[in-house]
């Protein structure tokens, strides 16, 4: 029987949770948010150079297909040691470093005299990049239980429609306009978006906190309520299994996730390095600015869904659905774009794709965190971005070369759209082992 002391010590401790979780959603989130968006911008931002780059370079479509792909070769080696540098380090060193040698290297990208230098430029900031994305969603488990975990890892990921809500119109302003000291525009382009970078990782050293208790924005009560929570989760982890860095690293669990999140980043980057080049081709009186402010609207509707989405995925602690369906809806999408020729439709059919890859992505990312902990988390998780990343040169390089070969991109569209069906597929038949909150892999800390 639940006696009044009992009661109000229960309603305390909501309180005290309540009170800490949205003290961590202040103050962590908008600052990871902020860098994801500047990553993104300074890894996507060459599709829009391309709008006057490849002419000056003679790049064709296949050869700039291989110069936006090869950013994940160099982000595909590096990915595991940095995620497991980050848990072993924290995220405040390691994320200073990440930010400032890429930001060296996306201005870099401004200089580049000829295709072989563009090519070395973006394997380096692959390189340099490397271990961001997985870092950050290993960071957020240090921080955000299992129920609030989609939430927060959508608030983070939503920046990755932002940025392109952001750069577009940017982007265009300057291909247009910035031709300053006889430079040309898409130099200024690529030189002006990496400064940023550079400034967050200085800040990123002062302000992030990498553990809960190097938290001085909570009191000494909640940091005893956060790091008991976590550990109390961690806990039931390590009951189930504790299995080593290689044992997740060769987990068949792991690289089932790894297949599903291939065929969506095939489609998430055929989406954003291809898109002003197909707006682009309705006509040559489009200026850059105007295909920078068409480029808004598919990013808008993708934003909207994924926060509905992953607040659905939260409530329900459900994460299958949520995650293929989405990914069905972008496959299809992605398919039927290239049968219509028409702006308005084909604005419209990015915009569904956008839609359910935005919304793929948090519950989607949701589910490692349900079953890896410790070092297995770091290893499984920079391994599943890592890997599936390279769906990241597939996609556009496929484009590219159906491009040369058809003299459209329509045809590669659509066959791009075929990995993001079979996703959506495998996640309907995610075994119920590896989407089970009862089933945990673990390595000590």
């Amino acid at each position: 029987m639940t006696t009044p002391a009992n009661s109000l010590s229960m309603s305390g401790d909501a309180s005290l949770g309540i009170r800490t979780i949205r003290k961590l959603k202040i103050r962590l989130l908008p600052w990871l948010f902020l860098l994801f968006v500047v990553a993104y911008i300074d890894r996507i931002n060459i599709g829009f150079a391309a709008l006057t780059m490849n002419q000056e370079l003679g790049i064709s479509s296949r050869q700039f297909g291989v110069a936006a792909g090869i950013f994940f070769f160099g982000y595909f080696i590096f990915e595991v040691p940095s995620n497991l540098l980050l848990h072993k380090i924290g995220a405040r060193v390691w994320m200073a470093r990440i930010l400032l040698t890429w930001g060296v290297l996306a201005i870099a990208t401004g200089f580049v005299r000829n295709l072989h230098q563009l090519y070395a430029v973006r394997f380096l900031l692959g390189v340099a990049e490397a271990g961001y994305f997985p870092g950050i969603v290993l960071y957020l488990t240090y921080w955000f239980r299992r129920s609030e975990r989609s939430q927060a890892t959508a608030l983070f990921i939503a920046a990755l429609p932002i940025a392109s809500i952001i750069g577009a119109p940017i982007s265009g302003a300057i291909l247009d306009h910035a031709h300053w000291l006889g430079v040309s525009s898409w130099r200024w382009l690529l030189i002006l978006q990496g400064l940023p970078a550079i400034a967050c990782g200085l800040l990123t050293y002062f302000v992030l906190p990498s553990w809960p208790s190097e938290a001085k924005f909570l009191s000494a009560e909640e940091r005893e309520w956060l790091s008991a929570d976590l550990a109390l989760e961690e806990q039931q982890k390590l009951e189930r299994h504790n299995y080593s860095v290689f044992e997740a690293l060769v987990n068949g669990r792991v690289w089932y996730l790894i297949a599903i999140n291939f065929g969506m980043m095939v489609g998430l980057y055929t989406l954003v390095f291809w898109t002003p080049q197909l707006l682009k081709s309705f006509s040559g009186l489009y200026s850059n600015s105007t295909v920078g402010l068409l480029v808004i609207f598919p990013h808008l509707i993708g934003l909207a869904a994924m926060i509905l989405v992953s607040r659905s995925s939260d409530r329900r602690l459900e994460r299958r659905y949520h995650a293929g369906i989405p990914a069905l809806t972008a496959g299809v999408a992605l398919l039927l774009l290239g049968r219509f020729h028409t702006p308005v439709i084909v604005v419209a059919f990015l915009s569904l794709l956008a839609a359910g890859v935005y919304s793929f992505l948090s519950p989607f990312w949701a589910l490692p965190g349900e079953f890896l902990a410790g070092f297995a988390a770091a290893a499984g998780i920079g391994l599943m971005n890592s890997v599936a990343n390279l769906g990241g040169f597939v996609g556009p390089y496929v484009v590219g070369v159906m491009s040369s070969w058809t003299g459209g991109i329509y045809s590669g569209l659509a066959l791009a759209g075929v990995p993001m069906l079979l996703s959506g597929v495998l996640l309907l038949f995610l075994p119920k082992e590896a989407r089970s909150s009862r089933s945990r892999i673990a390595s000590p800390n």
